[in-house]
This record gives structure tokens, C-alpha cells and sequence, in this order.
């Protein structure tokens, strides 16, 4: 199994993904795309950028807190009833496992906020692994669904805690709508 590497997230943030951009979660709805809420430390902007454009080839929409205009400047109250809102309102909640996120204060708290409040089933790991080959996607994590490129393949599959087998992304997200 290969885990995603950042390597790759960081070129594919680089590519223009052409496809319509989409403004709001509901928007996005309408349109009858998968919405995801992505959980990832601020240090790793560029990784989340590249999760994005990679997913946008398979028509999911991304949101990402800082691309929000809604969200307050100054972190507070309103920032977490906003975050809080939106993992509700998304299809699906990805943690985006890195060593910054693994040790933010936000991210363990919006996984935690996630674990309540969504099925298990959609809530989902991408465990990637730095230049170095370190694997980010341990401990509490491993309870939850994986986000990985099998062996020999382009596109993601999502697995099962513990398991090797699972289903190709674009169907998984048509699933779980």
C-alpha cells in the first residue's frame, strides 16, 4: 500500500486544475459534488492545496477554512462555531495526518468534534509520509477509514482500519452523499 506522499501533494499544488470553481458548500451540493471538510495544520497550506486539486480532478469540493471569507480574521468563538458548522454541513471529513497536525492543538479537537457528530464511515485518514519516508497517520488514527493510492494505481481508494482491501474514492464518495 502506498501511502500519499507530500512530495506529490506539493507538485499538485502547483497544477491548474481546470474545473468551475465552486463558492459555497451548498453550491457545491447543488451541483452534485462530494463535499469534504479538510482538517490540516496552517503550516502545511501548500499539502492542502495539492489534496485539493488532486480531489477536484474527481469532482469533489475541498473546503478549507482559510479560503473562507466568512471566517473571522482574529481567531475566537466564532471561528469554532463556523468550523464546528461546517464539518456538519460537509459529506465527508478528512484529516490531512502530517507531522504539524499531529501536534496542532485545532486538529485533534476538529477530528474529536468530527467523531461525534458524523458516521464513522465518513470520516477519513490521509496518512502521508515527508521526503525522508517518516509515516504521518499513527496512534488514534488508525482507527478511523484510510485515504491511499493502492499499489500500481494513479487515483485514491479508501480503506478500512486495519484492512488491505477497499474501494476506488470516486465511488466511495458517491456512497456516502
Amino acid at each position: 500500500m502506498a501511502f500519499i506522499k507530500q512530495a506529490d501533494l506539493r507538485t499538485a499544488a502547483l497544477e491548474q486544475v481546470l474545473q468551475e470553481s465552486v463558492h459555497t458548500t451548498q453550491d457545491a451540493k447543488a451541483r452534485g459534488r462530494t463535499t469534504i471538510f479538510l482538517s490540516h495544520s496552517h503550516h502545511d497550506t501548500t499539502l492542502a492545496l495539492g489534496l485539493k486539486n488532486k480531489l477536484k480532478e474527481q469532482n469533489v469540493d475541498l473546503y478549507i477554512d482559510w479560503e473562507d471569507t466568512a471566517m473571522p480574521d482574529q481567531t475566537n468563538r466564532e471561528t469554532a462555531n463556523r468550523i464546528q458548522q461546517k464539518i456538519i454541513d460537509c459529506d465527508i471529513f478528512l484529516f490531512l495526518a502530517t507531522q504539524n497536525s499531529l501536534s496542532s492543538r485545532w486538529c485533534p479537537w476538529e477530528i474529536g468534534f468530527a467523531d461525534g457528530k458524523k458516521l464513522h464511515d465518513r470520516l477519513l485518514i490521509v496518512p502521508t509520509a515527508d521526503d525522508r519516508g517518516n509515516y504521518y497517520g499513527n496512534e488514534y488514527l488508525q482507527l478511523y477509514h484510510r485515504l491511499l493510492i493502492p499499489n500500481g494505481m494513479v487515483k485514491y481508494g479508501v480503506f478500512s482500519p486495519g484492512k488491505d482491501n477497499g474501494v476506488m474514492f470516486e465511488k466511495y464518495s458517491s456512497i456516502v452523499k
